[in-house]
């Protein structure tokens, strides 16, 4: 018997029926070691040892690949056809060998690009040798990866308190954003005006065109400045004859776009079925590891993890067959369509991704997969039809319609526009455009040179000049795949770990830089340029592909990395904190320092008059103030636009006296934003305080409105049912009712102050009807049941924020995520994003999960009046 080793268990258990009882497939539910999240793992002065660790679930699972040898004389190492797969392979064999499992046993690498009986038996008749280049290949990655992180992140720490940590790619992705960011705030937008008319042509048919030239000139975009100069336009125009001054028609062919490669599919499926990056991996790998039909597992894609943009002769053989079944000969070129990728550093596993059965049509598919998975799979389906289908014939049409302005000029407008003549692929897809119309949509009515043409219409339109685009995460892909930076599995990983360290947000789609995300940008760029330059990571990404080429060693590009990356980090850390401060200061002046209104000087203190403004660094991230510290105590958060922002005395705004204490009720705006606070601080204690919420502007905050907050947590009464109290108060997420760890939201701001008790019961009843009650201590919400089955999956209350639970996987929510609004899909993404970061390319474990550990408990009253204020320890580098 032959042991045969895949990644997953779904993998497993449909491979195994293929190949039939002389084979056992084991799964090793990815990758089954890594390097320790410790010092030492990677110990340069020792020629770049590596010291790997198994973890526990691992440890077993080689375990019983151990036994299963015992008894058969053979290892067959199928994993994944890209570079991680291959690294898989030779961890499982590594591993083996140190156990002395592999004494007299033939150990042999396959590869299938799709999980069909065809494709892995195939496979099996074409075994070879774990690639020892490609492993290189990896292992330098790895080090270089782990070095930058376990070496940088400790800088940023002492150098940036708050700061999570610093990647060989994801810094430079997160650059990117940053710049991109910059640009859009340097941006000031310029007026210009065009010349818009309606036409018509003697048989009465309207047309669009613009003014293009003025006595011959052609008109540049901001050449009519302001409004008089397009008025002038217009008065010259009035009432003059227009005619035909020239037609021209040329013929246009428009070629097809080549099969989905991981990038491509990420944007389409982006733009055309608004999917994030990591849930159309996630489905993708639901449909590259098969679907039961007809009571056998198929899968329905290739690999999903690739730069390649060709296919297999077999593939394109029978894709022609579907264009010429379904859609007829002239649909069908003379000869197939070949594809190269134009990707830098292209993956190993070079097909593209397409179905494993062009015959299974898209239709047919409806009862075997749920919406958003035939969904994605007709997104591939047609592409790969359309990548090898003739191409569309178009006609493109321009007239210029001209006229003598009363100036005595000659003002000439240009209509464009285009004719399908044969639609060709166009018949199953077309690529989504970003911004703008496609000129294929438009069409010129007949017409001729000498014409006379009807006027319905001119009229001057005012615009402005638009700042770049944010990246969203499809844009940014792109980018990075045009850098040759970051690999196809990769890019969701990267945005992901972004996201989770608080250095951007996603907002309508969009990446945004936080605060903390641009001070570690100016920092790297400032003090470790070299190695956030786009060029240089792209050039070493080059190098990484000569080691899995076999071309240069792979130990030597870590050497010639280290010497020179490990004296820029000795004159880092010679610096003190207040030299980081001062170049900070200046390359993100026009950020944290705006211009005043009055013209004054920005950094000038807004509280004491004579001290400077500047950086400063905490504990919990960075905020500005004041020189004269501690005399001056003015503070505010770092971005001048964030809500809170505006520049108050020390002491705060008086508002007016408590008529219980006598004390002072002053509005103030510390680091986190604006809060009240009532009285002076006391030696010994904290004055009492509380925040504004983010839906009143804190400037409109009366004294009555200040006494409410600070009453807060308000108690509405005892439950009926228990006996405990039921309070209200603002919360992170905005106003809620909490009962005995259930949480319950309220509609407005105003409901914590007047909401009664029987209305409190019914919305904590209606929370638990959902499934979402706290279901054990650290559990704010019941999501429901995995849909793989085992058990539930929970949001729970960390020490470091809330995170999504299945069993024994965790994953962080995002900051710009909200527990109380989260759905079981968007968590479902997150564990898929987590289970792809430690290499576990699988389903969801449907073992049932382990009980989670209760946390500390908490008094009602301090968990609803505001959340203990979280601590962090040094996170563990990338």
């Amino acid at each position: 018997m032959t042991v045969v080793v895949v990644e997953s268990p779904a993998k497993a258990k449909t491979i195994n029926k293929y190949l039939g009882s002389d084979f056992k497939v084991l799964a090793s539910y990815g990758h089954v070691r890594d390097l320790p999240a410790k010092d030492g793992s990677v110990r340069p002065e020792a020629d770049f040892a590596m010291d790997w660790e198994v973890d526990g679930k691992s440890a077993k699972r080689l375990s019983d690949i151990a036994t299963a040898l015992k008894t058969d004389d053979r290892l067959i190492l199928a994993t994944d056809p890209d570079r991680e797969g291959e690294a898989i392979s030779w961890h499982v064999m590594e591993v083996l060998r140190k156990k002395g499992a592999l004494k007299g046993k033939a150990v042999q690498r396959v590869v299938f690009n799709a999980i069909t009986k065809s494709a892995v038996l195939e496979a099996m008749q074409h075994p070879r040798d774990v690639d020892a280049a490609l492993v290189d290949a990896y292992l330098a990655r790895r080090a270089l990866d782990y070095l930058v992180g376990f070496s940088l992140s400790p800088v940023l720490w002492r150098k940036l308190p708050g700061s999570r940590s610093a990647g060989r790619v994801q810094s430079v992705a997160l650059r990117l954003i940053c710049e991109r960011e910059l640009e859009i705030e340097a941006f000031r937008a310029q007026e210009y005006w065009s010349i818009d008319a309606t036409f018509a042509t003697p048989q009465g048919h309207e047309f669009q065109a613009q003014l293009a030239s003025i006595a011959s000139r052609k008109l540049g975009k901001l050449d009519i400045p302001d409004e008089t100069s397009a008025r002038a336009i217009e008065q010259a125009l009035r009432g003059q004859p227009f005619r035909v001054d020239a037609t021209e028609s040329k013929p246009a062919r428009r070629h097809p776009y080549p099969p989905f490669r991981t990038s491509t599919l990420q944007q389409e499926a982006s733009r055309k079925l608004g999917f994030s990056s990591a849930r159309t991996m996630q489905i993708a790998q639901r449909l590259y590891e098969g679907v039961d039909i007809g009571g056998e597992t198929v899968g329905l894609i290739t690999y999903m993890r690739t730069d390649g943009v060709d296919m297999a002769p077999e593939a394109i053989a029978s894709t022609r067959n579907a264009i010429l079944k379904n859609f007829g000969e002239p649909y069908l070129p003379s000869v197939p369509r070949h594809y190269t990728t134009k990707a830098k550093n292209a993956q190993e596993a070079h097909e593209a991704i397409r179905p494993t059965d062009m015959s299974r049509r898209p239709e047919s598919m409806r009862r075997s997969l749920d919406g958003d998975q035939l969904a994605l799979y007709e997104l591939i389906w047609k592409r790969t039809i359309a990548s090898q289908m003739e191409s569309a014939e178009l006609e493109r049409t321009t007239a210029d319609i001209g006229a003598d302005g009363a100036d005595g000029k000659h003002y000439s407008f240009r209509a464009t526009g285009s004719v399908v003549r044969f639609d060709g692929f166009l018949k199953v897809y077309s690529e989504s455009l970003d911004d703008g119309e496609d000129e294929d949509s438009r069409r010129l009515p007949a017409m001729a040179r000498g014409d006379t043409i009807g006027v319905r219409k001119i009229g001057a339109v005012q615009h402005f000049t638009e700042p770049p685009p944010r990246y969203s995460e499809a844009s940014l892909i792109k980018k990075l795949e045009e850098l040759g930076i970051g690999r196809p599995s990769t890019y969701v990983s990267i945005l992901e770990t972004l996201r989770t360290r608080g250095y951007v947000r996603l907002d309508k789609k969009r990446l945004i830089p936080e605060d903390k995300g641009r001070v570690v940008t100016a920092f790297l760029e400032n003090f470790f340029r070299r190695y956030v330059e786009y060029d240089f990571t792209a050039d070493l990404e080059e190098q990484l592909d000569k080691v899995s080429a076999g071309d240069i060693d792979w130990k030597q590009v870590l050497r010639d990395f280290w010497r020179d990356f490990t004296t820029a980090l000795d004159d880092v850390k010679e610096l003190r904190v207040t030299n980081v401060l001062d170049s900070l200061n200046e390359t993100l002046a026009s950020h944290i320092f705006p211009p005043r209104a009055d013209g004054g000087d920005a950094r000038a203190c807004p509280s004491c008059g004579n001290g400077l403004l500047s950086l400063k660094l905490g504990k919990f991230g960075s905020f500005i103030g004041c020189s004269n510290y501690p005399d001056c105590k003015f503070t505010r958060p770092m971005s001048p636009g964030a809500e809170g922002a505006e520049a108050l005395p020390a002491e705060g705004v008086v508002l007016g006296v408590d008529p219980e204490t006598g004390e002072q009720v002053t509005r103030r705006v510390g680091r986190f934003g604006p809060y009240l606070q009532l009285g002076g601080a006391v030696e010994g204690e904290k004055p009492q305080r509380a925040s504004i919420p983010k839906s009143r502007r804190p400037e409109e905050i009366t004294l009555e409105e200040a006494l409410k907050l600070l009453s807060l947590p308000r108690e509405i009464g005892l439950h009926p049912e228990t006996g405990k109290p039921i309070v209200a108060n603002f919360g992170r997420f905005g106003p809620f009712v909490l009962h005995d760890g259930t949480y319950a939201n309220l509609d407005s701001a105003e409901d914590v102050f007047t909401i009664g008790i029987n209305r409190a019961v019914d919305l904590l009843a209606e929370k638990k009807a959902r499934g979402f009650q706290r279901a054990r201590p650290g559990a704010l919400r019941d999501l429901g049941a995995h849909p793989a089955g085992g058990g539930p999956v929970q949001i729970m209350s960390g020490r470091y924020g809330p995170y999504v639970k299945f069993g024994k996987l965790n994953a962080t929510l995002p900051r710009d995520k909200d527990p109380q609004s989260l759905t079981l899909e968007e968590a479902m993404e997150l564990l898929a994003v987590r289970e792809g970061k430690s290499g576990e390319k699988k389903k969801a474990s449907v073992k049932k999960p382990s009980k989670p550990r209760p946390s500390a408990k908490s008094k009602t009253k301090s968990a609803a009046a505001k959340p203990a204020r979280k601590t962090s320890k040094k996170p563990k580098a990338a």
